[in-house]
């Protein structure tokens, strides 16, 4: 199995997998939505009583249940790499015994006083200020001019077989890749056909010498079908699908790089076939 690189940025990658099957494909969608081990907030304590600022009394209390801030704190992109580039570690595994500690758990706070719309950026790390949320706009809650929050999070590992809130990638999807094929016949230099196409299909075709080409090969995962039965260019344009080469397209909520989504489903996979392979040997 081969991986080639289309498009790797910070929070979203497309990229080939080559001489593989649809199992192996499948394998590698399945680990990247459910394996991959990231950080979210887990435990969340609401202070309860009047909070004093400036000599004015507010009231810990706002327009939405507690239960329903902790969810949404929970679902806040949370760093999974700490500021020397190293991931937190499960609790479990962690020396501190599960207790909870600097290499596998980030506290954060949150002390807002209304009126105020609560952000996912007013979530402050305590200790390293480069553990920040990723997206610090992400609407909490909206407090009136009587109304305050003092909060403490807890974040720490899990992944997406426990809840969703530890999923690292989202819209993970992969199609077969499209071999995109146009006759030599008179039709496919006709300039109604070929401006047809270029508008119907944008993004798919363009004109080259007043003749048909393709342009972009990957938008045929999204057009092929619809070309396949288009009747105006039956006889020009075929697609076909290459069932061992797949493309790859997925995004993240920052709380992992795009890179170390793929690295990591990569390494778990690999792992896994390793320790699968080590059982069938010991029945031999």
């Amino acid at each position: 199995m081969q991986i080639e690189i289309v498009e790797m940025e910070d929070r979203k990658a497309k990229f080939i997998i080559k001489n593989s099957s649809p199992a192996m494909a499948n394998a590698l969608r399945r680990t990247m939505l459910q394996d991959i081990p990231k950080m979210a907030i887990d435990k969340v304590e609401f202070h309860l009583g009047p909070i004093m600022q400036d000599d004015k009394e507010y009231e810990s209390i706002t327009s939405l249940f507690d239960e329903v801030i902790a969810h949404r704190l929970g679902l806040m992109p949370v760093p999974t790499y700490n500021s020397d580039g190293k991931p937190f570690l499960f609790r479990d595994e962690c020396v501190c015994g599960g207790e909870g500690c600097p290499s596998c758990t980030i506290m954060y706070s949150l002390n807002r006083f209304g009126p105020a719309t609560v952000l996912s950026g007013d979530l402050m790390p305590l200790g390293d200020p480069s553990l920040k949320v990723k997206d610090e706009f992400i609407p909490v809650v909206e407090l009136t001019n009587t109304q305050a929050v003092l909060i403490y999070a807890h974040a720490k590992m899990g992944t997406a077989k426990q809840h969703v809130k530890w999923q690292a990638a989202f819209g993970v999807g992969y199609s077969y890749m499209p071999i995109v094929e146009i006759s030599d016949s008179p039709l496919a230099k006709d300039s109604g056909i070929v401006k047809y196409a270029i508008d119907e299909y944008p993004g798919l075709f363009k004109e080259v010498g007043g003749k048909l080409v393709v342009d972009d090969i990957y938008r045929a995962c999204t057009y092929g079908k619809a070309v396949e039965q288009d009747e105006t260019l039956k006889g020009i344009v075929s697609v076909s699908w290459d069932d061992t080469t797949f493309v790859f397209k997925y995004e993240t909520d920052g709380s992992l790089t795009a890179r170390q989504v793929l690295d990591t489903a990569v390494e778990i996979l690999s792992n896994s076939a390793s320790e699968f392979g080590s059982l069938v040997e010991a029945l031999e």
